[in-house]
């Protein structure tokens, strides 16, 4: 058995709140130094449940992530994995010891530390797992699995018994907190199984697996609501070639994930172009804008952090027509205004106003039946 562990809880923000008490506005060098003082809480947790099951007449052994060499890239704050070195690991498990493990860390090549982001002890637990060759991953968080939609918006959510990794990579990257979205798609590149499950329970939770064919049967398996959504317009772009490389570039540059893209007809060689980012990076992105091209100043940049995403989820879509026309009737009969709009093969997605988020996602659960578990073939 090999456990990888999270902080406890709120330590992080405690660690991350100790560094801004130091400095509230740290330049991007200083995000070294937050990883330094991010992975403690992990760290602590290794040490503290190693104890604890030795205590209980279990041989358990901690590792850091860079005493097993999990090998990152040097983006701090936000690093991805590029390799396991599960050589410490297996010596820990042919000794007969569990090998406690601390999620959200590891390395670069120059030895410094590096954390994953937010919820990155899902993709350590997915990485180690598929290095490791584990017949299965089971995640343990505060729920009992993955549901419908989110329990605390709709009382009627369902837990669903299994889900793709296609669906879960769409869930997990609109919205839904259940698991990483870079945690699915290490499972999904290396096939490793997810069980979801409570830390609280025993009960069976959701099995993130390959996809089955009885999933085309469900039109939609999910709704989330995503709302750290903010939108930047442009006005008066000059619509010629390269325009829009120049724009985003900058953002690229800068790790700003730019997610729809809204371009306007052109009008007199000039044209309108929406896009949605990160709330947290709205002020950076509208800066380096300005600073790389003065012109779009000039023109105009109107922004509005008050929206919502909210997306419907569900493989069947790739063999049932009328999903998006079902949902806008949905959201039309409600009064709920679109402003964007955002298709994949399967999931649809709409930008609506921030204080409409929780009414769109209960009466698109209910419009596509969600609450209604489907019946047995």
């Amino acid at each position: 058995m090999v456990v990888i562990v999270s902080a406890m809880s709120g330590e992080t923000n405690r660690l991350l709140a100790l560094a801004k008490q130091v400095n509230d506005d740290p330049p991007p060098e200083y995000e070294r130094e937050l990883d330094v003082i991010a992975s403690t809480g992990e760290q602590v947790s290794v040490g503290l449940v190693t104890l604890a099951i030795q205590k209980a007449g279990g041989q358990a052994q901690s590792f850091t992530g860079g005493q097993v060499r999990i090998v990152t890239d040097s983006a701090f704050t936000r690093a991805r994995i590029k390799s396991i070195d599960g050589q410490k690991i297996h010596e820990a498990l042919r000794a007969g010891k569990i090998a406690v493990v601390a999620g959200f860390q590891g390395i670069d090549d120059d030895g410094n530390i590096t954390t994953l982001g937010r919820g990155g002890s899902d993709t350590s637990g997915v990485a180690i797992a598929a290095a490791l060759k584990a017949d299965t991953c089971e995640i343990y968080t505060d729920v009992d699995g993955v549901y419908t939609t989110d329990p605390n918006i709709c009382p009627g959510a369902r837990k669903v018994a299994r889900v793709s990794y296609e669906e879960m990579l769409e869930l997990a990257s609109l919205g839904a907190k259940v698991l990483q979205i870079r945690s699915v798609e290490f499972a999904m590149k290396y096939g490793v199984k997810i069980h979801v499950r409570s830390s609280f329970n025993d009960n069976e939770g959701t099995w993130v697996v390959p996809e089955e064919k009885q999933m085309e049967d469900v039109l939609v398996a999910g709704v989330t609501a995503a709302r750290d959504e903010a939108k930047v317009t442009l006005i008066g772009v000059p619509d010629k070639p390269g325009i829009a490389a120049k724009i985003f570039r900058p953002l690229s540059d800068h790790g700003i994930v730019v997610d729809m893209i809204i371009q306007n007809i052109s009008e007199a060689g000039r044209t309108d172009l929406t896009f949605t980012v990160p709330r947290s990076d709205l002020k950076r992105s509208v800066e380096l804008i300005k600073s790389t091209l003065p012109e779009m100043a000039e023109a105009g940049i109107k922004t509005d952090d008050h929206i919502a995403k909210v997306s419907v989820v569900g493989v069947g879509m790739r063999s049932h027509a009328g999903v998006a026309q079902r949902m806008f009737e949905i959201l039309a009969a409600e009064g709920i205004n679109i402003l964007m709009i955002s298709t994949s093969e399967i999931k649809i997605s709409v930008v609506v106003e921030a204080k409409y988020a929780e009414l769109a996602v209960r009466v698109l659960h209910d419009g596509f039946g969600l609450g209604v578990a489907p019946a047995s073939p």
